[in-house]
């Protein structure tokens, strides 16, 4: 991403929007509220370089701003460093939670605090710059309702993860029965509705990703090239992107179990095809009993695909179990900043 000073907007840099802002006069007059949501992870490396961006930035958009941060339970000096920076500045929340919840968990947990006519959701690590968010406001003040980062490059990234995140949003894109952008994250503006429409929604598990496309509106990029981190470490292990891709995938689609289907037709023809060859070989060159190889491999297409299908539907059944408990999404330990002044909220959400 280019870096641009005060003097020469993002805007400038993105041709490819100006397409949206042709469409008559802008529906959304100013200067309103906008609210941006940042889930906090063991981020003490770069949480005070995180804020003095948005403070730069922030003020280009025209609008009044309150900062929410979430801590999603660090275990470093985060909250310390949090603490400092709302006692400083009247227009940042803390949101402290009881422990760690998981990130999705934890923007949900922002989303639904947050007061603006517009809300950001971004991460705290700098890897999707500040600097794209006079864009995302421009262009809903456009009309746009979803304005989503989407990525042109990915810098500091290996090419197996950049391989792999590829065909996993192409896939997922494929799999869902509503329209779904790919090469994007969870960095995008979202408008009032939007966020009243995911909020209120009862999934316990929430895969954010999923859930804003999945509530319509009017959704548009916005091109930018994705920085490395500025400090730290990730907080997605290989282990943690696996479990991730499959909530994604369980969570918002239906397909991984109608692949059975597509597994009993796929042994069935080999049963049938297996037959023929049989009867074939035995009509052209008799032979006593059966060869070991084709025992084996009957028997482990056979084994195969019932045991998958049951997998899959024990996937299901869990998150479904998950569902059915009705415990919230994450639970508020405290708060701090603005939060005080408009009064405490319920310090758990199903959301």
């Amino acid at each position: 991403m280019n870096q641009h000073g005060p003097d020469t907007p993002a805007a400038h840099a993105l041709p490819t929007s100006e397409g949206i802002l042709s469409c008559g006069p802008a529906r959304r007059p100013g200067p309103g509220l906008l609210s941006v949501v940042i889930p906090c992870h063991n981020e003490q490396e770069v949480i005070e370089s995180t804020h003095a961006r948005l403070l730069e930035v922030l003020p280009r958009t025209g609008m009044n701003f309150e900062i929410v941060y979430v801590d999603d339970g660090s275990r470093d000096a985060t909250l310390a460093r949090l603490e400092g920076i709302a006692g400083r500045d009247p227009r940042v929340l803390v949101i402290e939670l009881a422990r760690n919840f998981g990130q999705q968990a934890a923007m949900s947990a922002g989303l639904a605090a947050a007061r603006g006519d517009a809300i950001v959701i971004t991460d705290a690590d700098l890897q999707d710059p500040p600097e794209v968010i006079p864009e995302m406001v421009r262009m809903w003040r456009a009309g746009v309702d979803v304005a989503y980062g989407r990525r042109r490059r990915r810098d500091g990234e290996t090419r197996f993860k950049l391989v792999t995140a590829s065909l996993f949003h192409r896939l997922f894109a494929g799999l869902i029965p509503y329209p779904m952008p790919v090469d994007t994250g969870d960095f995008k503006l979202v408008d009032r509705a939007v966020a009243d429409a995911v909020v209120a929604l009862p999934e316990k598990r929430r895969y954010l990703r999923s859930l804003v496309p999945w509530a319509g509106f009017r959704h548009e990029p916005v091109w930018y090239d994705r920085h490395a981190r500025a400090a730290g470490a990730t907080k997605y292990s290989p282990w943690k992107l696996l479990r991730l891709a499959g909530d994604a995938l369980v969570l918002s689609s239906d397909a991984p179990m109608r692949l059975t289907w597509v597994g009993a037709a796929a042994l069935g023809a080999v049963g049938f095809l297996s037959a023929v060859a049989a009867t074939v070989s035995a009509w052209a060159a008799p032979q006593p009993g059966l060869s070991l190889a084709a025992v084996t491999a009957v028997a482990s297409l056979v084994a195969a695909v019932p045991t998958a299908a049951v997998a899959i539907v024990g996937e299901y059944v869990i998150r479904t179990y998950r569902e059915a408990q009705g415990r919230p999404s994450w639970v508020v330990r405290r708060t701090i900043g603005t939060e005080q002044a408009r009064g405490s909220g319920p310090t758990s959400r199903a959301a």
